[in-house]
C-alpha cells in the first residue's frame, strides 16, 4: 500500500511538473530570457551580449506560407534593412527539428536569407527547440522585441492582419515598428502583447 501511494505521489509531482512546463512563457514587462545559439555561421551568441541595444527576436519559417508572404513581398527584409541601420540587433531563428517541416542546414538557411534579399544580424538554426520552447513560440512568424535593458517590450504577431496574402500588407498595421518607433524616441509601447499567426512551429 505504501509503494502505491509513493507511486501517486511521483505521477502527480510529475504531472504538476509537466502542467508547469506547459504553462511557461515569457511575459512582456518583464526581463527577457537569456539564451546561447550558434549562429549559421558557427559563432556562438547569447541574448546578454546585445544588452545596451534593441533586440528583435523573428522565428520563421521557409516554407510556411505566412512567412513566404513576408519575404517574399520584401516586408520582412525592408524592416530589417531599415532597423538594423538604426543600430537595432536582428535575431532570426528556425526551430524546426530534423526532418520536419522548415528544417534546413545552416548553409540553406544563409542561401535563403540571400535569395530574399534579407539581412538580419545573423540567423540560428534552433532544431532541438530549446529556445523556441524558452519563449514558448508557437507560430511562424512570431516576433519579440527586446529593450536596451533586456526587458521583453513586445511579443506576439508581426502585425494585425493573420493571412497569408500579401496584398493584406497594405492596410496592415505593422506592431514590430510600431513598438520599436515608440520604444526608440522615449514612448511606452501601446501594444505590448498580441495573439501570434501563422504555420505551427514544426518542434
Amino acid at each position: 500500500m505504501l509503494k502505491v501511494k509513493q507511486i501517486l505521489t511521483s505521477v502527480v509531482v510529475m504531472l504538476t511538473f509537466v502542467s508547469t512546463v506547459a504553462l511557461a512563457q515569457v511575459v512582456s514587462g518583464q526581463a527577457a530570457p537569456d539564451f546561447i545559439l550558434t549562429d549559421t555561421n558557427g559563432q556562438k551568441h547569447s541574448l546578454s551580449d546585445y544588452k545596451g541595444k534593441f533586440v528583435v527576436l523573428e522565428w520563421f519559417n521557409p516554407d510556411c506560407p505566412f512567412v513566404k508572404k513576408h519575404y517574399n513581398s520584401g516586408n520582412m527584409p525592408k524592416l530589417q534593412q531599415r532597423y538594423t541601420a538604426k543600430g537595432v540587433i536582428w535575431l532570426s531563428i528556425d526551430s524546426s527539428a530534423q526532418g520536419k517541416q522548415g528544417n534546413y542546414p545552416p548553409q540553406g538557411l544563409n542561401q535563403f536569407m540571400k535569395d530574399k534579399g534579407a539581412s538580419p544580424t545573423d540567423v540560428f538554426a534552433d532544431a532541438d527547440g530549446q529556445v523556441g520552447h524558452l519563449y514558448d513560440t508557437q507560430t511562424t512568424p512570431s516576433m519579440f522585441v527586446i529593450d536596451p535593458k533586456g526587458t521583453l517590450i513586445y511579443q506576439g504577431a508581426i502585425d494585425d492582419i493573420p493571412s497569408a496574402d500579401i496584398a493584406d500588407l497594405k492596410t496592415a498595421q505593422n506592431y514590430v515598428s510600431a513598438a520599436l518607433d515608440a520604444a526608440m524616441n522615449g514612448k511606452t509601447v501601446a501594444v505590448n502583447t498580441t495573439k501570434s499567426y501563422g504555420c505551427s512551429v514544426k518542434y
